[in-house]
């Protein structure tokens, strides 16, 4: 597999930009550098920035059936690009190479879901006086900035691209510095599909000087941001100084509540695999693991068997510092009393790999049951009552998905009704999906990503009262 070049997308063009800064990117199997991120200079955000404002009504007033071809044409391009992209994905953020090719093709198919959003977009006409019109219009809400982080290099940036531009805006877009290939590889499926130009940006450099010279710009109209609490916290401040919309989909720590009536080894199974998915990097992941103590023991056990089998097949951390940070919270518990059944070793070797850890017997001031793990440690704890396990899981400040295991429809409806998080799944644990919204309440932000209720953040509703002449 050889790693593209990455470079800026500036208004139609690829550049490396005015100052000649820029870092390593690293291969996380190998800790080796595998290429070379630019960074762009003021001078390159602020030509983004017009570029994203010249390009607007051109690309707002062709509607959405024009708009439609081009972008048709994009995800044409990516699904056959997708062996491609999802090898540049496997080298600099460590996902296997099939999960990656997968997540080029879902990448795709979220644009095309977009497409056909878009052409719903509808207002409405409001019956009032017959001498009035009173309608409702949606227009697309002007040129966008979005932020996105590495852990899902290709669906992660797609989400903010395909809605912007299937809604008729233009955008400027920051994805990660240590996973720009693969964003640079999307650009340029569009750009092959005949996307005008200023359209898409795509910028890369140190994210404060970005992020702020953005935000600060009344070109932009909507800010769209993907990462965690703290920082995401710092965006929406930015973005209230000049009283600019934004979306916010933050960070999580998911509980999970395993009833006694539940298939013990499914439930493991499913828990399982979506801990390992994505190395456990991933702000939905199952991180809570709440247990009715009376199938308490055959459940951890059944987890642990799961968990080594599957971790088998799992890649490494995307860095040294989320590797670091996984070990400590796991030193942290064992520090404090908990109980290691597998996993909790930095393994020797190069790159970044962590295996999948599992903990018992976690004492409740263990930082693990209260900061966002993004990675794959499971801390299993057991319940007598499941008033006791919904308070549990609902006593962080994040609510952004949770889990539930049960074979009966009236704990289930309990669980939905009970449960203080935007995306709720019951018997398994399924992510994202393109045409429903996701989204979280509490500190895990707010906006939504995925269906009509994703689209919605980049239109704006306008009122029209008409009155008719004779």
């Amino acid at each position: 597999m050889t790693y593209p070049q990455v470079r800026l997308y500036i208004d139609g063009e690829w550049t490396e930009g005015n100052g000649g800064r820029g870092d390593d990117v690293l291969n996380p199997a190998t800790g080796e550098a595998i290429g070379r991120v630019p960074y762009a200079e003021p001078e390159d955000t602020d030509r983004a920035i017009d570029a994203a404002a010249t390009a607007f009504p051109a690309w707002r007033d062709a509607g959405p059936d024009k708009r439609g071809q081009i972008l048709k044409k994009a995800a044409a391009l990516i699904h056959q690009r997708a062996d491609e992209i999802g090898s540049a994905m496997t080298l600099e953020e460590g996902k296997p190479l099939t999960e990656a090719t997968n997540e080029a093709h879902r990448a795709a198919a979220q644009l095309e879901i977009y497409i056909e959003e878009a052409k719903r977009a509808y207002g409405r006409i409001i019956p009032t006086d017959p001498s009035m019109v009173l309608s409702v219009r949606t227009e697309p809400v002007g040129p966008v900035g979005a932020f996105v982080p590495w852990n899902f290099p290709a669906g992660g940036p797609m989400r903010k691209i395909a809605a912007a531009l299937a809604a008729g805006c233009s955008i400027v877009i920051k994805p990660s510095e240590e996973t720009p290939a693969t964003a640079c590889l999307l650009a340029s499926a569009f750009a092959d599909a005949g996307l005008p130009a200023g359209v898409l940006n795509v910028l890369f450099g140190v994210p404060d000087e970005i992020s702020r010279r953005v935000i600060a710009s009344p070109v932009i109209r909507y800010l769209a941001f993907t990462g965690s609490v703290p920082v995401g916290k710092h965006i929406a401040g930015l973005a209230a100084q000049v009283m600019k919309h934004s979306s916010m989909e933050l960070g999580g720590n998911a509980p999970v509540i395993v009833c006694a009536d539940t298939d013990v080894a499914a439930a493991a199974r499913a828990c399982a695999t979506a801990k390992v998915f994505g190395s456990g990097q991933v702000c939905t992941a199952p991180s809570r693991f709440l247990v009715d103590r009376r199938i308490l023991p055959q459940f951890t056990a059944a987890l642990v068997d799961e968990l080594r089998e599957q971790g088998a097949r799992m890649g490494p951390l995307a860095n040294a510092r989320r590797r670091d940070a996984v070990h400590a919270l796991v030193t942290d518990a064992v520090d404090r009393g908990a109980t290691l059944l597998t996993g909790g070793q930095l393994p020797a070797g190069p790159g970044f790999f962590y295996p999948p850890t599992l903990l018992t017997d976690v004492p409740a001031d263990a930082a693990i049951l209260h900061d966002e793990p993004f990675g794959p440690i499971s801390p299993v704890t057991g319940f007598d009552d499941l008033d006791e396990a919904l308070a549990i899981a609902n006593g962080l400040p994040y609510g952004l998905a949770a889990y539930g295991f049960t074979d009966s429809a009236a704990t289930a409806e309990k669980l939905i009704r009970g449960f203080e998080a935007g995306i709720l799944s019951i018997n398994h644990c399924g992510g994202s999906v393109p045409n429903a919204p996701s989204g979280g309440v509490k500190e895990s932000g707010y906006g939504k990503e995925g269906g009509p209720e994703g689209l919605a953040g980049y239109l704006i509703s306008k009122r029209v009262s008409h009155r008719l002449t004779p």
